[in-house]
């Protein structure tokens, strides 16, 4: 079982590093793709997040254990491989990387994940990260008291996300996306997990799209379906909250 080093090692060779271009610490905002693997929209947000003064890194969770998009598709989109408590060993060993380098600020990261990519930030708050849980040998080898912010696009929170429930242990301010016609998820349904993480003391701030999962993503893939004006204000809508916690002690 990986360490968060080893981990860490292994995806850093396929994070696409955007920033400012000079050295001086800046908060970070760390973006995970859905099951579907890197599209073009998260290049967008990440363009956004420099735009606002911070460094994005965006985390190809595929591409070092060899995984094409088909393969994916057919394994991961389907729940037969990588569940979220296992794509949050990806998230927090991304920290635990990210955190270290010089150009970062580390008291100052968000944590963005799409579909798949939520459900694997929402394990990683909630997780006890005891040795061997989260598919790492040590999860608890990294702080979260850095992490100020989560951004939560359509975060998959089905049937299969057995611990949606589960309070979070970690509570930094949370933007949540909520599609109106997602079809793996009711209105109704995250409307209630994200009620429960506010228990936590967390601000959640939720916005329900009047779109399809994936609606910012350009595709055309249905049930699901590119709708670029609600993109445009999803986009809108990440960088203030950049902006919001940029300013915010940590939590």
């Amino acid at each position: 079982m990986d360490t968060l080093a080893a981990r860490w090692a292994q995806l850093e060779p396929h994070i696409a590093v955007v920033g400012p271009e000079d050295d001086r610490p800046r908060p970070a905002v760390i973006l995970f793709h859905g099951c579907g693997g890197l599209r073009g929209h998260l290049p967008k947000y990440a363009a956004a997040a420099k735009a606002a003064g911070w460094r994005a890194f965006i985390v190809d969770s595929y591409a070092p254990r060899g995984w094409s998009r088909q393969f994916a598709m057919a394994m991961v989109c389907t729940g037969i491989l990588l569940h979220g408590w296992q794509r949050a060993g990806d998230v927090l060993a991304a920290l635990y990387g990210v955190s270290q380098r010089p150009d970062v600020d580390a008291s100052r990261v968000v944590l963005a994940g799409w579909s798949h990519g939520g459900w694997g930030i929402m394990e990683a708050m909630s997780s006890e990260r005891a040795d061997g849980m989260l598919g790492v040998a040590d999860p608890g080898a990294v702080s979260l008291d850095g992490v100020i912010g989560t951004w939560l696009a359509y975060p998959y929170v089905g049937i299969g996300a057995f611990n949606r429930m589960r309070p979070w242990r970690h509570c930094p301010k949370t933007l949540a996306v909520i599609s109106r016609s997602d079809h793996l998820t009711t209105v109704r349904n995250a409307e209630r997990i994200h009620e429960m993480v506010r228990k936590c003391g967390v601000p959640v701030e939720t916005w329900i799209a009047e779109g399809s999962h994936a609606f910012d993503e350009p595709m055309a893939a249905g049930p699901m379906r590119y709708h670029p004006e609600l993109a445009a204000e999803a986009e809108r809508r990440f960088v203030a909250l950049l902006n919001d916690v940029a300013v915010a002690p940590a939590v």
